[in-house]
């Protein structure tokens, strides 16, 4: 006779804890299944005791999942993929279904997003994708609290940015960075090779224009400077990259730009490529950990990316190491 601990978890159980990691409250939960708060907790404790494991804990009137809860979760939703799998086959289905919530900051969605869209409603038409346009710092705060599904971030190699804990992260594109000034500035090292540090000295007395909602860009344009032996003056701090070109391009300051925000019809403005020490603009993309094989969000990846395999197996998703959260 099997021991109840060789019993296998509740399927059910298992989907209500990967919500409650993609959701973050039991409330939420209860929201989206139709259970009661209390039934869902009643089946979560069924299930605590079912893997012989505590896998929640008290975080004042919210509860968070232990280490042991987090990496059930990673098995669960392979174990629920590979369910789903085999009854899609069995009724002669085939291909992903779902709902997956995608942010993104704005820059990335018409050379990445909205490519990776089209093909998606070509060979995907089951997967639905919700697009939301934020910052990276509000777009790991939404993935953290069950808000989004994956978002698309990025950080300069220069001022790198944490993965918080929970979320895990995959690097899939680069870009240089530029020197964007207007046209005929008499700080203007000229056309030719990068720019070196020491040439930026040149540039000691302009305006420079930066991010308004994001800390990076000023932390990036200071350390830059600094790194030339002058420390910047910061003019004006823009959320659009249109206002950027079109302020640098009237005369009104200067800017670092990764190569795909400078307006290349404009002739206001002129770029220069700037020394391999100032680094590139990084893009990644970020789920939370266990997520990644969920189908809808392995489809939606693949496409995003250009990476055949982008669940957890197959190579390490790359993280962080230093910088802000």
């Amino acid at each position: 006779m099997m021991d109840a601990s060789d019993q296998l978890p509740d399927l059910g159980r298992l989907r209500l804890l990967v919500e409650l990691s993609r959701v973050g409250t039991m409330a939420a939960v209860a929201e989206r299944t139709g259970y009661g708060t209390s039934a869902v907790s009643k089946h979560l404790a069924v299930l605590e005791q079912e893997v012989g494991t505590r896998l929640l804990t008290p975080v004042g009137r919210r509860v968070r999942l232990t280490p042991a809860g987090e990496r059930l979760v990673a098995h669960a939703v392979g174990i629920l993929s590979a369910v789903e799998e085999a009854r899609a086959e069995l009724r002669g289905e085939s291909g992903p279904a779902g709902r997956v919530r995608l942010a993104s900051f704005v820059s990335a969605v018409e050379p990445t997003v909205v490519p990776a869209l089209g093909r998606l409603r070509a060979e995907h038409p089951r997967v639905e994708v919700q697009l939301y346009e934020h910052e990276p710092e509000q777009t790991l705060a939404l993935l953290l609290s069950g808000d989004v599904d994956l978002g698309i971030v990025y950080d300069y190699s220069l001022v790198p940015r944490p993965v918080p804990d929970g979320l895990s992260a995959r690097q899939f594109a680069t870009q240089p960075m530029v020197l964007l000034l207007p046209g005929g500035h008499a700080g203007d090292p000229g056309p030719g090779g990068p720019v070196p540090l020491s040439g930026l000295s040149r540039l000691s007395g302009a305006g420079w224009i930066t991010n308004s909602r994001g800390s990076d860009d000023d932390e990036l344009v200071q350390r830059v400077c600094a790194m030339a032996g002058f420390t910047p003056r910061i003019v004006h701090r823009v959320d659009s990259l249109h206002l950027v070109n079109l302020l640098t391009g009237a005369g009104l300051g200067v800017a670092l730009l990764a190569e795909s925000g400078v307006e290349r019809q404009r002739d206001d403005v002129v770029t220069r490529p700037l020394d391999p020490l100032v680094g590139t603009r990084r893009h990644f993309l970020v789920a939370r950990a266990g997520q990644w094989s969920w189908p809808p969000i392995a489809t939606v990846a693949r496409l995003l990316t250009g990476v055949s395999e982008p669940g957890d197996g197959g190579g390490q998703p790359l993280r962080w190491v230093s910088g802000r959260s």
